[in-house]
């Protein structure tokens, strides 16, 4: 028997069942019940977040009130008569536009409806798009469109003016993982909370994604997801050693953060990887900090937020912000960089001493007291004699 894969065994085929895209159901439906259905639509939105399904979804509803399952079936797979999918990808020629043109004169065979659902449709060519403008300004009566698409500066203004756009949003990460906890429910899978939330955060808004990823954890073999499974086949860095670093960090101790940085790398964490991870992982502990520990903002679940809300206690939220601003912009150094390692280090070093450092000229103008300084009286910079140097030397180097 051939297998299936997780996205299209469990791809939305209700209304109902769309995911994260409650408003334009709504809509859709209504459109249908009102008798108020247009002529072309226009589905935007990043990959993976239901533009085709709720096409399918839609095309199935107006030529289908009975819910008939044979015909439903055969809308969901691309095998209806009246629903005909094109892949603009491959069929972007002024010719295909011209054959899809003569073949809409023709009304459909047995529903309300001729419906063309255009995938891809940004990559129709100039003429194909100049040859479809008339006939979707005035289209027969019996055809709908429903353009689909990822990329909607690159469809003409001409083309959108006479569509119905709906912009699907990215789905939201506790969205995903609680539909990811239903699928693997029904697959008989056990799976650890904070899996599902960090497959969901990887997915980036994307439904498709996120499944594509739980099939990829599926093909291990494993009744039980765990952390350790996900972070090791997908090559994620060590969450451990990651909470070691950041342990490190807080107690400005720059010997055991590069020790730990370098047990990441040696495990075959890419510098690209490591910069990203500790990013996000500052991200959710400045939140914390600034939010509170019961913020939906921070999605971690169980043993790995308690974690977090430790550690974010330990740092203050204005250098946390710096510290993340310092990984982001000696990512992008390192990238164009013949020594990349060498600025990942001192990136690191000055990482571990963050907490300590403190506005220069706010001390030298007597605002701010410089650590070690009595309270109430001038600040003063002590600084610190060059290996070789007497103290007398440091003293006048000072003056």
């Amino acid at each position: 028997m051939t297998y299936t894969v997780l996205a299209r065994r469990y791809r939305s085929r209700t209304f109902q069942e769309l995911v994260g895209q409650n408003a334009i159901a709504q809509t859709l439906q209504s459109a249908i019940t009102q008798n108020r259905v247009a002529h072309a639509y226009l589905f935007t939105g990043t990959r993976g977040v239901g533009k085709t399904s709720t096409a399918r979804i839609f095309a199935n509803a107006l030529n289908n009130p009975d819910n008939d399952p044979a015909i439903a079936r055969a809308v969901m797979m691309g095998q209806d008569t009246d629903t005909i999918e094109i892949d603009a990808a491959s069929n972007n020629s002024v010719d295909n536009a011209r054959e899809l043109i003569a073949n809409a004169s023709y009304r459909p065979l047995r529903g309300r409806k001729k419906v063309y659902i255009v995938d891809e449709v940004h990559m129709l060519s100039n003429a194909a798009f100049n040859a479809l403008l008339k006939t979707m300004e005035e289209p027969p009566d019996h055809v709908v469109f429903i353009l689909c698409t990822t990329e909607t500066h690159k469809v003409p203004a001409t083309i959108q003016s006479r569509c119905q756009r709906f912009d699907f949003r990215s789905i939201s990460a506790g969205e995903i993982a609680g539909h990811l906890r239903e699928v693997l429910t029904q697959e008989s899978i056990r799976v650890d909370d904070e899996v599902l939330l960090m497959i969901a955060r990887l997915a980036n808004g994307s439904m498709r994604d996120a499944l594509s990823l739980t099939e990829r954890l599926l093909a291990s073999g494993e009744k039980h997801l765990t952390v350790a499974l996900l972070e090791g086949l997908l090559g994620l860095a060590d969450r451990t050693l990651m909470v070691e670093f950041v342990d490190a960090l807080a107690e400005a101790n720059p010997r055991g953060a590069l020790e730990t940085a370098d047990k990441l790398f040696r495990k075959g964490t890419g510098i690209d990887l490591f910069c990203s991870t500790l990013a996000e992982r500052l991200r959710d502990l400045m939140v914390l900090r600034t939010c509170g520990t019961d913020t939906p903002m921070v999605e971690l679940a169980g043993e790995g937020r308690e974690v977090a809300i430790q550690q974010a206690a330990r740092f203050d939220a204005a250098g946390l912000s710096y510290m993340i601003a310092l990984v982001e912009n000696i990512s992008k150094s390192a990238k164009n960089s013949g020594v990349p390692r060498a600025l990942i280090d001192a990136m690191i070093v000055r990482l571990a001493f963050a907490e300590k450092f403190a506005d220069v000229t706010a001390m030298l103008a007597g605002r701010v007291a410089a650590p070690g300084a009595p309270t109430g009286g001038p600040s003063q910079v002590q600084i610190p004699p060059r290996p070789g140097m007497s103290p007398a030397g440091a003293a006048a180097k000072k003056r």
